[in-house]
């Protein structure tokens, strides 16, 4: 017989995920813009926080968040792609028509396409997505669930 109130361990699995996802750049003025534009056309909201103007967050309808900052620990271009540590960061888009105009106007928000030879299939005939990255080498894949 099952419970009509989930226990809690069932709530913590239900709640798992990502909270907060960081990401460091070495010009914050400069990177800023493209990741605004980029998760503002996915659906991330901008919170600015009084008092901090070294970085910036984006907020998902679900709670979770990106936070992108400039800051004086940084030691120079070390999230690049191809180095050791995150290769990129894997968001969702509704549907095939939002994924062309995102590609449309991403070479206008300072977001260089990758595998453009292969689009929309880059990842397999089954798999949806557009691949790009930003000046400081970190890469985005916007997927289309199925």
């Amino acid at each position: 017989m099952t419970s009509a109130t989930p226990s809690p361990s069932d709530r913590r699995a239900a709640r798992a995920g990502v909270h907060h996802l960081e990401l460091w750049t070495a010009d914050l003025a400069a990177t800023a813009p493209g990741w605004g534009w980029l998760l503002g056309a996915l659906g991330w909201a901008a919170e600015r926080v009084a008092g901090w103007d070294d970085g910036r967050i984006w907020r998902h309808t679900d709670g979770s968040y990106i936070v992108l900052e400039q800051s004086a620990d940084g030691e120079g271009n070390s999230a690049h792609r191809l180095r050791p540590g995150m290769n990129h960061l894997a968001l969702t888009i509704p549907d095939r028509e939002s994924l062309d105009a995102l590609r449309a106007g991403a070479p206008h928000h300072g977001w260089s396409e990758l595998f453009g030879d292969r689009y929309p299939h880059a990842g397999g005939d089954d798999h949806t997505a557009w691949y790009a990255e930003n000046r400081e080498g970190i890469e985005v894949e916007v997927v289309v669930p199925r």
